[in-house]
């Protein structure tokens, strides 16, 4: 698939450039992302070189994994990643996918993460043809659900011991949304985001 940019009034979302790996690095050495993602621990620069300059091309060449890079417009500091997981390139021809998330420690309490979840899942509908998105994380993520609520997700339940991590089953919250699911353009916004990490298995 052709790499493609989307805009915000406040942000840029684009595809990782190996250059943008210092500013990942750095951002993934807060110890909350690898506890509630799947990012590695120790993150490295070497990972950090690896997602933006082999993993998240691939991705976008193989149309199965498409991350972007969020960016503020005015300063272009990296605020995190948005990605989508196709699931039906991978696994089902249903036209559905995975929304996946990270914020750096300094940029959340600002609604970056929900802005750009939001442009990400009406691109995802338009542009896509994805008819179902899905959204997971660890049971207890109060912050990836409050972004994820904010932008329309329906909380569907619990998967029991679905994640592994660290040796432990644990268990993960699953939630979907549909086009008919989208809020109105003037409706008022929606709760604002807890001040933790977010990113359901990688995006």
């Amino acid at each position: 698939m052709k790499p493609v940019t989307l805009t915000t009034e406040r942000l840029l979302l684009r595809p990782f450039r190996r250059s943008d790996a210092p500013a990942v690095h750095t951002a993934c050495q807060d110890p909350d992302i690898p506890r509630w993602t799947s990012v590695p621990y120790p993150y490295t620069l070497r990972d950090a070189e690896h997602f933006t300059g082999a993993f998240s091309p691939q991705g976008w060449r193989q149309d199965t994994d498409l991350s972007f890079a969020v960016l503020t417009r005015d300063t272009d500091a990296l605020v995190g990643a948005v990605g989508l997981v196709r699931l039906d390139r991978l696994h089902t021809p249903e036209h559905q996918a995975e929304l996946g998330y990270w914020t750096a420690r300094e940029q959340r309490g600002k609604g970056y993460t929900a802005e750009a979840a939001a442009a990400v899942v009406r691109w995802a509908f338009r542009d896509l043809g994805v008819e179902r998105l899905e959204w997971r994380a660890e049971a207890g993520n109060h912050g990836s659900w409050a972004v994820a609520r904010r932008t329309g997700f329906h909380r569907e339940g619990t998967l029991r011991g679905e994640l592994v991590r660290g040796g432990t089953r644990r268990d993960v919250w699953l939630g979907s949304l549909l086009p008919s699911d989208l809020p109105a353009p003037d409706a008022p916004p929606r709760e604002p985001a807890a001040r933790t990490p977010y990113l359901p298995y990688g995006g």
